[in-house]
């Protein structure tokens, strides 16, 4: 490995975990990358109790896998893996080398993903999420997810992906971001959108590309890894 081919770390969305990267890593490997999924707290294998997990133990798992590398890492997160992998890079810019936010929130300083999704009018992913207060998490039911988050999947790797959703922790969605220009605003940074996306609106996505700081931009077919 070079300095100029930076191992790849990929951070996942809301309800999903490192499965949702299953036929991205192989094929990344396959070119001779080194490339990890992971899975954040209280996703996919990872077993801590959803109820209390907060975007700062989301970061400091990233943390972990970015630190564990050799030399610093194109950091790509994937919706809600926005607003992580921004904090992450506020923690430790010099540890990136790209982020790239994948049909992603790429939010402003002081901005939650809570705000993004109360001003979103386009999204219909919204109207299908259910709130529990008690248990502290915010789920999407089977119907919801299929027709917002795999709506342009084949049915099999929908109802499959489906399957494998969890309830998503309610703190990292209402905590805002801590941002600057000198730390989070160093490393690089890419937009890639999707033209038929239903979870994230068209709107922001316009927004996050047309921002100074994301120095390329790309469309892509499906909102889903």
């Amino acid at each position: 490995m070079t300095a100029s081919r930076p191992p790849f770390v990929f951070v996942h969305g809301a309800w999903h975990g490192a499965w949702c990267w299953e036929r991205v890593l192989p094929l990344l490997h396959a070119a001779g990358r080194s490339a990890l999924a992971l899975d954040l707290p209280g996703h996919g294998a990872d077993r801590t109790p959803r109820a209390g997990v907060t975007l700062d133990d989301y970061v400091r798992s990233v943390l972990a896998a970015v630190d564990a590398q050799a030399e610093p890492v194109i950091l790509v997160g994937h919706s809600m893996g926005g607003a992580v992998i921004s904090q992450t890079a506020e923690r430790r810019p010099e540890r990136i080398t790209t982020l790239v936010y994948l049909c992603a929130f790429l939010l402003r300083d002081g901005e939650s993903l809570l705000d993004a999704a109360t001003t979103d009018t386009e999204s219909i992913l919204r109207s299908y999420l259910q709130y529990d207060e008690a248990a502290g998490v915010v789920t999407v039911p089977p119907d919801g997810a299929s027709a917002a988050l795999y709506h342009d999947c084949p049915p099999a790797d929908a109802a499959a992906a489906v399957r494998r959703l969890v309830p998503n922790p309610m703190q990292p969605f209402a905590t805002p971001l801590a941002l600057t220009d000198a730390r989070f605003g160093s490393p690089p940074s890419g937009s890639v959108n999707n033209g038929r996306m239903r979870a994230l609106e068209q709107e922001r996505a316009r927004l996050v590309s047309s921002l100074a700081r994301v120095r390329y931009a790309q469309t892509l077919a499906s909102a889903s890894p």
